[in-house]
């Protein structure tokens, strides 16, 4: 079961943030599906006949994110699309918050990045997978 249907993060400034999340959802895989004066997004919103679909929204909010616990992790499919996700981000003018590596201390295969995005959100993309068996060993 996916938890999330979608998520909605707030920030002050549109046109950073375009930069950065055009950045690491293209790393990561994810589709942009709109794109307004006001409003990103990314990924593929649920229907009938799509219930799996996850959805991110990036929204014009001119509240201070300030310090905080929000985090949002988003799911990679190897650990070469974490690498992305954070040389991506870091590019666009994210700030690392955690290279990235294995987090053994959630599970052995725990394979994360942390950035900060442009307004001081906290986000992350984790494969859980165990490395793939390189075809050339």
């Amino acid at each position: 079961m996916q938890l999330l249907d979608h998520v909605s993060i707030g920030v002050p400034d549109i046109q950073l943030a375009r930069l950065f999340y055009d950045a690491i959802m293209t790393a990561l895989g994810a589709c942009k599906v709109y794109d307004r004066p006001t409003a990103l997004g990314y990924g593929e919103r649920c229907n009938g006949s799509d219930t799996e679909s996850t959805f991110l929204a990036v929204y014009l909010d001119p509240a201070e994110v300030g310090t905080s616990k929000r985090h949002w992790c988003f799911k990679a499919i190897s650990r070469e699309h974490v690498d992305a996700f954070f040389h991506a981000g870091l590019s666009a003018g994210g700030q690392s918050e955690g290279d990235p590596g294995l987090r053994p201390h959630y599970h052995r295969d725990y394979y994360a990045a942390f950035l900060i995005d442009p307004a001081g959100n906290r986000v992350e993309a984790v494969c859980h997978a165990a490395p793939s068996e390189s075809k050339f060993s």
